[in-house]
């Protein structure tokens, strides 16, 4: 099984340090998944128009063929001004509606505020939805105040959520894999 550890920012760090995070607690259950960590900050990206996928640039395609590879998704967003950054948004657009079919998606957020762990509920579930994932349902919303000064996650709490998020996705992910094999409606 193929994972893709999304970070659906070009700045910052936070979102990557909670990556790493979901990663080593992943590890930790055995599971031996192929993990792959997906940092759009790599990548040229064009703004999506409605042009057929072959118009746009290479770094495109490869984002689209990376998301079609994998057997699911660590998606992390960072959350500005109480929504999820465009770049994350562009990429979405980009993706056929079938390549996240029935896939297992767990999703990390960072905010300034704690009211902004609504923006999960209230876009990207929605988003996701509409892919028709396999959506854990217990996403891990953190705030700077969960971090020192170095960007280390000092919260227990914000770990012990992290921890159980990697073992619920790995639950997920054995599920699906029937799923998406023989996939129930081809429209």
């Amino acid at each position: 099984m193929k994972v893709l550890f999304v970070d659906g920012t070009i700045i910052g760090s936070k979102t990557g340090i909670v990556l790493d995070t979901v990663e080593e607690y992943i590890k930790e259950t055995g599971c031996g998944f192929d993990m792959e960590r997906l940092s759009f900050a790599d990548y040229d990206h064009q703004f999506v128009d409605g042009r057929p996928a072959d118009d746009y640039n290479d770094d495109m395609k490869q984002l689209i063929r990376k998301f079609e590879e994998a057997d699911g998704y660590v998606i992390a967003t960072p959350v500005f001004q109480g929504s999820i950054p465009g770049v994350l948004k562009n990429a979405f657009d980009m993706l056929p509606p079938r390549t996240m079919r029935y896939k297992p998606v767990s999703i990390v957020a960072n905010g300034g505020t704690y009211q902004h762990h609504l923006v999960v509920e209230n876009q990207m579930k929605p988003i996701l939805d509409y892919f028709r994932c396999l959506v854990t349902p217990n996403y891990v919303y953190t705030h700077r105040d969960h971090f020192d000064e170095t960007g280390k996650i000092i919260d227990d709490n914000v770990h012990d959520r992290l921890k159980e998020l990697a073992r619920v996705f790995v639950k997920y992910t054995e599920m699906g894999k029937e799923l998406t094999t023989g996939m129930i409606d081809e429209q």
